[in-house]
Parts: structure tokens; sequence; C-alpha cells
């Protein structure tokens, strides 16, 4: 697996972990991460709970001014291609993944995002600005409330995420499908990996390589396989020993 050796991201399952407060448990890793700007170009799109742009631009506010982090909502530019060309660094945040790919669709911003991470803007990414890192978003755990032109994402990650992903646990009362069983079912007719993101994990992708990071491991799944991935592991160079 050859990776474009700018790539830049945090790669999130959420932004929130129980008990926090909004990208709480990320923050300290996020000083690094944006060292080279104080300004971050913020995408709301995917408007988590029907919140509005500016709404959601000020959550995402409120929790980076605590690092010294300003963000200005993509909406707010007349030309949101060539701000996202013109940022240093860029933050995508959760909610609906189908949302959000509509409206990326709706703006020509999905080759412009590309780009941009290509060539060495920090990217983060959480939640629904995580699943767009895929290959697809065909993953998701979201309702697709709207229906964007292609299922089809960034492809920066040669995979597939399924963020907040859940254990099975045998004492639920609930009958319906896991995670494991819907990703199970994917898998059946399509012939990709899904990476399955606990609460608190994320991927951090840096010039060729991908780490996977937080306290938490995070299964992946491919043909008839599942493997438990440590936190830590070096995603690329696994999935190249298992020629996949």
């Amino acid at each position: 697996m050859l990776l474009k050796s700018n790539y830049k991201c945090l790669i999130a399952s959420t932004s929130t972990l129980h008990q926090e407060d909004y990208l709480e448990y990320l923050l300290p890793t996020l000083i690094d991460f944006f060292k080279d700007t104080n300004k971050i170009l913020f995408i709301p799109y995917a408007r988590p709970g029907g919140l509005s742009h500016d709404e959601y631009t000020a959550k995402a506010n409120s929790a980076l001014a605590s690092i010294g982090k300003t963000c200005i909502g993509i909406h707010t530019f007349t030309n949101p291609i060539e701000a996202v060309y013109n940022a240093k660094g860029i933050f995508t945040g959760g909610g609906n993944s189908f949302v959000l790919l509509q409206q990326l669709y709706k703006y020509n911003l999905l080759d412009a995002l590309k780009k941009s991470i290509e060539t060495g803007t920090a990217y983060l990414g959480t939640s629904a600005g995580s699943n767009i890192c895929g290959l697809s978003i065909k993953t998701t755990n979201d309702m697709p409330i709207v229906y964007p032109p292609s299922f089809n994402a960034l492809g920066i990650l040669p995979f597939l995420i399924n963020p907040h992903y859940l254990d099975t646990k045998p004492d639920l009362k609930h009958m319906g499908e896991s995670r494991e069983t819907r990703i199970k079912e994917f898998l059946t007719y399509n012939n990709e990996v899904v990476l399955g993101l606990r609460e608190g994990s994320w991927l951090a992708m840096e010039k060729e390589k991908i780490h996977l990071r937080g306290k938490l491991s995070a299964r992946l799944f491919y043909k008839n396989t599942i493997e438990e991935l440590a936190s830590g592991v070096e995603l690329n160079q696994l999935l190249n020993e298992l020629k996949i």
C-alpha cells in the first residue's frame, strides 16, 4: 500500500467522549498537530442534530480557542474551493455522512480537499469527517436522509471506516444486528477492507505511515477474517503483510 508522502491527517472515531467536553480528549494532540497555523478552516456541512452552520462553527471555535486556534466556517467564503486551497489546517466535523458528502459534491470540494491533503495541509476529521477519508461512506452508521450523487469519498485511506464501532454485549437484550453483523453483510457483497474505530481511537497519518492511536484497539474486517489491532500498530505495514 503506497501513500502520498505529504499526508498529515488525524482521523478520529468521535469528537466527544462520554462525560467530556467537545474535542476535550483530542486537544493535547491537536496542539502539536496544528502547530503550523492558528487559523483552521472548519467544514460544518454534516450538521449534527440539525445545527446551523454558524452554530456548529461556534461550537468548534469554542473548543479550539482553548489551545489558541480560531475556526472559520467554509460556508462564509464566496469561493469555498479557494478557501480549501489557501487553508493550512482543515477540520471536518461529524454529523450525518450523507449530508456532508452531498454538500461536498454540491460545491465541487472533494477534489480540492484531496489535493490539499496530498500537499500536506493538516486535516482533522471526526465521525462523518473521518468517514469521508475512506474509499466510500458505505459503512457509516447514519441514516441516508439525503442522497449524494455518489457514495465515493476522498479515498485517502485504502479502506472504509466504521466510526463509533460498538462491540456486541452478550447480556444486551437488543436482538437486532450488531455492528459486526452489519459489516459482515457488507463484505458479502463488497471485496473491501473495513476498519471499526472504537470511541476515543484515531488514525494518525504522517507521510508514508498510518498508526492507530488512543487507548483502545480497533477491528479490521476483510474477506472472512477479523483482526483485532492493538493501539500503536502501523496499519500500512500490516495491510502489506496481510496482502490486502
